[in-house]
């Protein structure tokens, strides 16, 4: 009975354990559940032989007829419990022979007899005692053996066509990986075992040999792909790729995919010019049929648009190959032609296309677009991203299904330049987003010169992409067809999951940097084996011949047919007698430039009823919303605007944005803190203060269904990849008004190389036009070297007018200038003015990029507001005002004309009001400082012809506009005046960073200008601050005891700084946190006397009734006086004091409680 009992409990244990270990032994919980029923079984016997009884020991009371079976205990009969309602639900769910078994109990069946062993496995009743635990820790290490290729298996993965080098830079194979760490030895390698459900290798069969899984996984894992894809956390998408690898025979071609696929890798540049700088791609010939496949499986999938970036390496190979331009244009570029038309150019393999052509695979038309690009590696990433994120936007393909990317890259630049990493960190942003790309690096092992030992820190250059959690996929280049599966598993996964793939092609560069340069001077072994290495072509070839797939005729006919192809494009293009630079331009709008050009520049202004329905919507609480009430204050104040007709920035501001919208113009505003503003000012994003993400664009609600859509994103902290990808933005429609803004203009050099090589020179180079406009934050107001100076003097520098040649005079001046220039400069002073520059960068027939120095301290200046008639029909942008002010009215008696630019302008009014110098002083706004207002400065002197003519900047003299603005002067005087300089003085540092020597070196440059050449007049002096005194009373909820000494001096200092924070920003708090504090606190009074500049008094009566708390206690501050000294407030607290005794005496009934009464008021 004991022996029959042991035989009934292994035999359905073992039946348990066929059926679950693919599906247990993988996950711990299950496999403890087996080892738990293990126990029990033995555990059973044991005490059955102790006890002398043969009937199985006594269980708990069962859920059901399943758990009188002898066999379970608690734990397993939960779990067949799980099984057995899972198969009233659906009998298919489970194995057969427990559907057989269930079946039978249901019947009536007792338990025990319920369960009938399958044939397979009868055998196994007469052979139990020889199965021990080791059979089923054996079965968990060749599973857990699977894994460890699966994880581990590409670093040992042969991948160097040269064979020298581990693509990971590390010769050693992981413990993982073999036998011996896992107790197991070449005996075992006939023995059979399970395969778990997270593996295909076993195709349709469920068990195979040690021998066998070994052979398989190295197949997959370890040949000539490496797959790395364990680092995914989504279990969709790594049980995806592992499909699409471990599926035998998955990477198997036909006989006509060979073909075409050895067709693709047929070359021709090498053959013509061996030796001409071109950078070729001989050493990674595979790259070309490569992105053709990728394209060929988008296309099918329904993509038909194409965003292409890469670096030089392979650029004309790709033109002519992929893209398919013209070959007489390619070949062109080898001559020696002059050029034909616009621009200066740009060297071959720099150039971009843009081609539209059938695509052979889906029969479709499909469009490609190669971004032209500098040298300067991978800076091109954001831009392409950007153009794509614009193609699928105004398709509107919110999911890429429609136009997709596709970036190239070299070894040591994807893993040295931060670019990469920059775009890779917007890929997955809502607003930047382009849906995945495909991305390529062509690791020829080498940078320039440079060992992989030495360029990087990380094992291999693909690592940087494991931030998106992209699979990467490495693959010996020299293997084209292991290349065409990964291709096709890389398209695939990017339309399937709309994420990031790289695709790292390790190959080697047959020539050196170009086909000029000698590598064997510091790379002498590699290039010697790269000498005896034949061409991936060659190899390939010899493949197909020796499969029987093509013959040696077939090979030599193919290239025959493909060489005369060549050499009749090259014998037309001997012809040829010019360049046609229009043959490369990559962002062609053809239907935007009219062909009768009128550069008579129109009105910018707008109808009354266009400004109050903007400024009305702009100011109004969206319904059922739940305002900050700080912002309710704003709206407020922007109402009280509209009803008076007046407009400050922001409010001039939106109705350049919303005018636009309502005139079809799509306009996207991104950067940092965009949607409030660095300064607080904006808020074009309104948020409910109780629902979540509930959030409100008043702009998109101006005429609903009826107007464009607008854009504005809070990005990354990012200049660099941010702005390339808004550059690229706004290289797909002309009618689309793209703003940058910096957090401040000091920040902008961080993406000094998208200005330097796409924004200003773009036009010049490729032919392409941008109208991307720039805001950067400028103004000196003590707050440091990196938050004063956009760096004016760098952008005037690359501007392209020339300063000895001023325009014919004329009713096309202003225009002509505007199309001859490459960008435009423009440093603004007044809300309207601001206004119409942005309306004009849109109604021109053209479009350049314009750089603004915007304002931070005129955005609330009291005086720098613009009144609604300034914006009407009529009205446009001024280049230059002049001055309007008594001066003007007798210009012959006026001293000093003063031209300045920027917030200086308010400066020096006040201090010329102050100084009664209306009359001597006129100050004129140069508004565009490029193109250079040649016109209106000589008009301007010649109206006050007995003054003299004074440049004042804020900037050091070697910065600003000074050297810029001072021979352009000359220039529209024809020499005939001197300009006088007044600013600081040159300087390495763009500002101070010192309060006190930034207010000395402002009322120097304020002085300077004034009084320099005043006869008669002693020279300006210096003011020392005037402070105001702020009385405040400390008021505490009466419901909460107060710890004692919790509050101080220090902790009220931060209450306030952090109110004034949070109303103004850092620029606000940054203007009045120097000079600001705490004089005088009496705790038992409640009194608080703050000091503060007179200039930034209202900054914090503004913002301290947003004190909410101190210390963690809650408390508010009432301002009850505010005076010029702290004995004025003494006076005030006094009667202060008295008066409320006076009110209180009434309602007391003593003398007592009238002192009590007076002190807890």
């Amino acid at each position: 009975l004991l022996r029959r009992l042991w035989q009934e409990k292994m035999t359905l244990f073992f039946r348990a354990l066929e059926i679950s270990l693919p599906d247990m032994l993988s996950r711990s919980s299950r496999f403890k559940q087996l080892l738990q029923l293990w126990q029990c079984i033995t555990s059973n016997v044991n005490r059955c032989q102790s006890t002398g009884y043969g009937a199985p020991p006594n269980f708990p009371a069962p859920m059901s007829r399943m758990a009188a079976e002898p066999f379970l205990n608690g734990t397993s009969s939960i779990y067949i419990e799980e099984m057995f309602e899972s198969w009233k639900n659906d009998p298919k769910s489970v194995h057969k022979s427990w559907d057989a078994f269930f079946r039978s109990v249901e019947a009536g069946m007792q338990p025990g007899d319920a369960y009938y062993p399958p044939p397979s496995l009868s055998a196994l009743s007469h052979h139990v005692a020889s199965i021990d635990t080791k059979t089923i820790s054996d079965h968990a290490k060749v599973q857990q053996l699977i894994k460890s290729y699966q994880t581990r298996g590409h670093h040992i993965a042969d991948l160097d066509p040269l064979g020298i080098n581990k693509a990971d830079l590390d010769d050693t194979v992981a413990p993982e990986l073999e036998l011996s760490t896992y107790n197991l030895s070449e005996k075992d390698l006939n023995r059979e075992f399970l395969l778990p459900n997270t593996t295909y290798i076993g195709g349709d069969r469920s068990v195979l040999t040690l021998g066998e899984i070994l052979e398989r996984l190295k197949k997959i894992y370890c040949h000539h792909i490496g797959v790395e894809y364990m680092h995914l956390s989504n279990r969709e998408q790594y049980l995806w790729i592992r499909k699409h690898f471990e599926t035998p025979s998955i990477m198997e071609l036909t006989p006509d995919e060979q073909k075409r696929l050895f067709k693709r890798l047929i070359q021709f540049l090498a053959k013509k010019w061996p030796a001409e700088k071109r950078f070729g791609l001989e050493g990674c010939e595979v790259l070309i049929p490569a992105m053709k496949q990728v394209i060929d499986c988008a296309a099918a999938l329904g993509v038909d648009t194409f965003v292409i970036g890469m670096p030089h390496r392979g650029r004309l190979n790709i033109l002519a190959n992929v893209c398919r331009q013209e070959l007489e244009a390619i070949f062109c570029q080898f001559s020696t032609l002059e050029p034909e038309d616009e621009g200066s150019g740009d060297v071959k393999y720099h150039l971009g296309v843009c081609i539209e052509r059938l695509n052979s695979a889906s029969g479709k038309p499909i469009k490609l677009s190669v971004v032209a690009n500098p040298s300067h590696l991978e800076a091109v990433d954001p831009v392409v991203q950007g153009k794509t994120r614009a193609e699928q936007f105004y398709r509107n393909d919110t999911r890429g299904d429609k136009v997709m990317s596709i970036l190239l890259h070299g070894d040591a630049a994807f893993s040295g330049q931060g670019i990469v990493y920059e775009t890779f960190d917007i890929s997955g942003l809502p607003a930047y987003t382009c849906h995945g790309s495909v991305h390529f690096i062509v690791n020829n092992q080498i940078g320039f010169t440079t060992d992989p030992r030495f360029s990087r820190s990380s094992p291999y250059c693909t690592d940087v992409a494991k931030v998106v959690n992209a699979p990467i996929f490495h693959v010996n280049a020299d293997d084209p067809e292991a290349v065409m599966h990964v291709c096709t598993v890389a398209s695939q996964w990017r339309n399937k999951f709309k994420k990031d793939v790289v695709i790292d092609l390790v190959c080697y560069r047959r020539h050196g940097h170009n086909e000029q340069d000698e590598p064997s001077f510091t790379q002498p072994l590699m290039y010697q084996k790269i000498a005896k290495a034949l061409p991936v072509m060659d190899k390939y070839a010899q493949k197909l011949i020796n499969a029987g797939v093509v013959t040696q005729e077939y090979v030599q006919a193919e290239m025959d047919h493909y060489g005369e192809i060549m050499e009749t494009a090259y014998s037309n293009s001997q012809k040829e007698m010019f360049l046609r630079n229009r043959d490369w331009i990559d962002s062609p709008w053809k239907t935007f430039f009219p062909s009768d050009m009128d550069l008579k520049l129109k009105s910018t202004g707008v109808s009354i009823d266009v400004l109050e329905h903007i400024g009305n919507i702009f100011s109004a609480v969206p319904k059922n919303f739940r305002l900050h009430s700080g912002l309710e204050r704003v709206l407020r104040g922007r109402a009280q605007m509209v009803q008076s007709r007046t407009s400050d920035w922001a409010l001039a501001e939106a109705f350049a944005f919303g005018s636009l919208l309502g005139q079809g113009f799509h306009v996207r505003l991104s950067g940092q803190d965009v949607e409030r503003g660095t300064f607080s000012h904006r808020h074009h994003v309104l948020h409910d203060q109780n629902v979540d993400k509930n959030t409100a664009q008043p702009l998109n609600e101006l005429w609903p269904g009826k107007q464009a859509q607008y854009t504005v994103c809070n990005s990354s902290l990012s200049e660099f990849g941010v702005l390339g990808f808004e550059v690229g933005f706004s290289l797909s429609n002309p009618n689309t008004l793209v703003i940058w803004e910096a957090q401040f203009g000091d920040f902008s050099n961080n993406a000094q190389c998208i200005f330097d090589q796409f924004i200003a020179s773009g036009q010049a180079k490729w032919i392409r036009q941008s109208g991307i406009v720039c805001l950067l934050p400028h103004g000196y107001e003590g707050m440091g070297p990196e938050h004063s100076s956009a760096r004016l003097e760098r952008f005037l520098q690359l501007c392209n007018d020339d300063e000895e040649r001023m325009r014919a005079p004329g009713p096309e001046f202003e225009g002509g200038q505007l199309m001859d220039s490459n960008m435009i400069v423009a440093n603004c002073t007044t809300p309207a003015n601001f206004f119409h520059l942005l309306r004009r960068q849109m109604l021109l027939p053209f479009r350049k990029p314009l750089i603004v120095m915007t304002p931070k301290s005129l955005l609330r200046h009291p005086e720098a507001r613009s009144p609604f008639d300034d914006y009407l029909e009529n009205t446009r942008f001024k280049r230059l005002i002049p001055e309007d002010g008594p001066a003007s009215e007798n210009p012959e008696q006026v001293k000093r004309l003063v031209f300045c630019s920027g917030k200086l302008y308010y400066e020096l009014k006040k201090e010329r009001n102050n100084k009664k110098l209306d009359s001597d002083v006129a100050i004129c706004r140069i508004e565009q400082l490029s193109p250079f207002p040649y016109d209106l400065v000589k008009e301007q002197a010649e109206k006050f012809k007995n003054a003299q003519l004074i440049w004042a900047q804020e900037e050091h003299k070697n910065m600003g506009a000074w050297l810029y603005v001072h021979p352009r002067m000359l220039t529209a005087l024809n020499n005939g005046r001197s300009v006088k300089y007044a600013g600081r003085a040159p300087s390495a540092s763009t500002a101070t960073g010192n309060k006190y020597q930034h207010m000395r070196e402002q009322n120097k440059v304020i002085a300077d200008t004034l009084e320099v050449t005043m006869p008669g007049v002693n020279h300006y002096k210096m003011v020392k601050a005037k402070f105001r005194y702020c009385l405040f009373q400390l008021i505490f909820d009466p419901s909460v005891d107060l710890p004692n000494s919790s509050v101080t001096s220090s902790t009220i200092y931060g209450a306030v700084i952090a109110a004034i924070k949070s109303v103004f920003g850092e620029y606000g708090l940054g203007q009045c946190k120097h000079l600001l504090k705490v004089k005088v606190f009496e705790d038992e009074l409640g009194i608080v006397v703050i000091r503060v500049l007179d200039a930034h008094l209202q900054t914090l009566i503004t913002s301290t009734p947003f004190v909410r708390q101190i210390s963690r206690i809650p408390a508010i501050l009432k301002c009850l006086f505010i005076g010029g000294s702290i004995r004025a407030c003494a006076k005030a607290t006094l009667n202060y004091h008295r008066n409320n005794l006076i009110k209180d005496l009434p309602k007391a009934s003593s003398l007592d409680s009238t002192i009590i009464m007076n002190t807890s008021s």
